[in-house]
């Protein structure tokens, strides 16, 4: 394994480490708004899906780092496409980033969230009286997808350097390969040759 097969590795553990507790909070929002059967915001939905599908390409390219060698441009495309999808959910939770979680009741994204934020408390739905517990989780998430959308533009340039690296190793492969069969094929026209050469030799000398 070359620098730049570690250097993927080490950046698919970083992801994988920032995407389980972004995946396990927005799970905890997704699963409220379930529960009071209500539609999730955009804000929670786009950045729940990312941090899944992410998750799950995440360890499946880790532990499959050898196939995923050989198709390396295919791992580098499907990054790229993961840096632009953490792009949508940060922006869609930028809101998030000016909140003040000591005053987050009066705050406009808190009035966004629905059943977990304004109207919740109006009606008295329980859970979306923990106003700075989610508050805290939200500002989190939203780092934390900061935070992936440069790992997984890392794994892309990395992706194309194993891309890179493994077609350099498929030319020198091929070329030792050409080499040794040249070998062969001289050193079986030189002993085909030999007989008729001692042959030829031997006439000669018969008639002089």
């Amino acid at each position: 394994m070359g620098i730049s097969g570690f250097l993927f590795i080490s950046w698919r553990l970083a992801e994988i480490v920032t995407l389980i507790p972004t995946l396990g909070m927005m799970a905890y929002f997704v699963h409220g708004y379930i529960e009071a059967n209500q539609l999730q915001p955009t804000s929670i939905l786009l950045l729940f899906i990312a941090s899944v599908l992410a998750a799950a390409w995440a360890i499946a390219t880790l532990f499959a780092y050898a196939k995923a060698r050989h198709s390396a441009m295919f791992v580098a495309t499907v990054d790229l496409c993961f840096v632009g999808l953490f792009i949508a959910a940060v922006y869609y939770l930028r809101g998030i980033a000016r909140a003040d979680c000591s005053n987050f009741r009066n705050d406009r994204f808190f009035a966004s969230l629905g059943i977990l934020g304004y109207s919740g408390t109006i009606s008295g739905y329980k859970p979306s009286f923990h106003i700075n517990k989610h508050c805290a989780m939200l500002k989190a998430c939203f780092a934390f997808g900061i935070m992936n959308c440069i790992f997984f533009f890392i794994t892309f340039l990395l992706a194309l350097l194993v891309h890179r690296n493994h077609r350099k190793d498929d030319v020198v492969v091929k070329r030792e390969r050409h080499v040794t069969r040249h070998g062969h094929r001289g050193s079986r026209e030189y002993h085909s040759s030999s007989p008729r050469r001692s042959h030829h030799s031997s006439r000669r000398q018969y008639y002089v």
